[in-house]
């Protein structure tokens, strides 16, 4: 069974933690960590970041690599070859020897370079998820969704936003901005200036829509022109839910 990245990392962490004689406690208190995040990088849960990753291989004093390759697939020169090399350097007069070690050197930086490569492009495949309330009926951008009996969940999302919740849209009235099936974030408010996009009840149903305000009346306006404006009258049941401050859409 094909092992993942965040067990790779978790089981090397693990180690060096062993190896180096210090808890999960101490760790925290040395590198200024969260308690959650190093349980979660143990229980590979999460995946750190580059910056932590050099952090922790300054620690333990190994190379970055040591934390993301699967110790059970890398193989490690052992004590003879290491041997085997500094017998013949030893051997070698002193324009050699200098060839020698220039060429380590550049050897040693093409590895670091490759091992640089590994970190980001597994950092690239590592996406940081973020959670929000999610109501699970629509805004309705077109006829209307009742509001009653709402159901409220949590939905993670690849984006970071400002909101409060987050709903589905359904229909076309909003389009081509907004299509069926986008998630929109809300923040909510009793208060929207004219222009605004936000969620509103309109006589005990959510739409999303723009809210205009004029000198003669206030009215909600699609931007799908093949939608009438929905006027806001004295005798209209209307309640500001809040702004649509960014929207989702699967690609």
């Amino acid at each position: 069974m094909k092992v993942g990245n965040k067990e790779i990392f978790a089981n090397n962490l693990s180690f060096y933690m062993e190896k180096k004689g210090v808890d999960r406690n101490t760790l925290c208190a040395d590198l200024n960590l969260k308690y959650t995040t190093v349980r979660d990088w143990l229980k590979g849960i999460t995946y750190p970041r580059i910056g932590k990753i050099e952090l922790l291989a300054n620690y333990f004093n190994i190379n970055k690599s040591d934390l993301i390759e699967n110790k059970a697939t890398t193989t490690q020169p052992s004590d003879s070859l290491l041997e085997a090399i500094t017998n013949t350097a030893r051997q070698l007069n002193t324009d050699n020897k200098k060839t020698v070690l220039r060429t380590s050197e550049e050897l040693l930086e093409a590895q670091m370079n490759t091992e640089e490569a590994k970190i980001n492009e597994v950092s690239e495949k590592i996406v940081q998820l973020y959670g929000y309330d999610y109501y699970d009926h629509a805004a309705s951008a077109g006829t209307g969704q009742y509001l009653n009996d709402v159901r409220v969940e949590r939905i993670d999302l690849p984006v970071d936003v400002d909101a409060d919740f987050v709903i589905p849209i359904k229909g076309d009235s909003m389009e081509p901005d907004y299509h069926d099936g986008d998630l929109v974030f809300i923040q909510t408010s009793v208060d929207l200036n004219d222009g605004v996009i936000g969620v509103f009840n309109y006589n005990g149903e959510a739409y999303i829509k723009q809210l205009v305000i004029d000198t003669e009346q206030a009215y909600l306006h699609s931007l799908n022109p093949d939608y009438k404006d929905m006027p806001i009258t004295p005798e209209t049941d209307f309640r500001i839910i809040g702004e649509v401050v960014d929207l989702y859409r699967e690609k």
